[in-house]
């Protein structure tokens, strides 16, 4: 049994439980945190709110951080694992 687009959607005064940016039925956005409640809208009072995007605290981009993409032409590897399978070798 299928149940796409049978959930409900929180309505004004619920209680918010993911980060993120919701749209009410008028299309108005709201950036809304964890705890809070789903605001009234102005014109229409109380109304749905749909999840459009998730609020993140890094990665704002979308990119991998710079420092975390091995470089081809990196002289020092002691001490780093350059393949997955291969762990660290103490040198004595």
């Amino acid at each position: 049994m299928e149940h796409k687009g049978k959930d409900l959607l929180p309505l004004t005064g619920e209680k918010v439980e993911v980060d993120g940016i919701y749209v009410d039925e008028d299309g108005h956005e709201q950036h809304l945190h964890r705890g809070q409640h789903f605001p009234a809208d102005v014109v229409l009072g109380t109304s749905e709110w749909k999840m459009t995007e998730y609020a993140f605290d890094n990665h704002h981009e979308g990119r991998t951080d710079e420092r975390l993409v091995p470089k081809e032409d990196d002289k020092q590897k002691d001490g780093k694992i350059t393949h997955p399978r291969r762990q660290i070798q103490q040198q004595q």
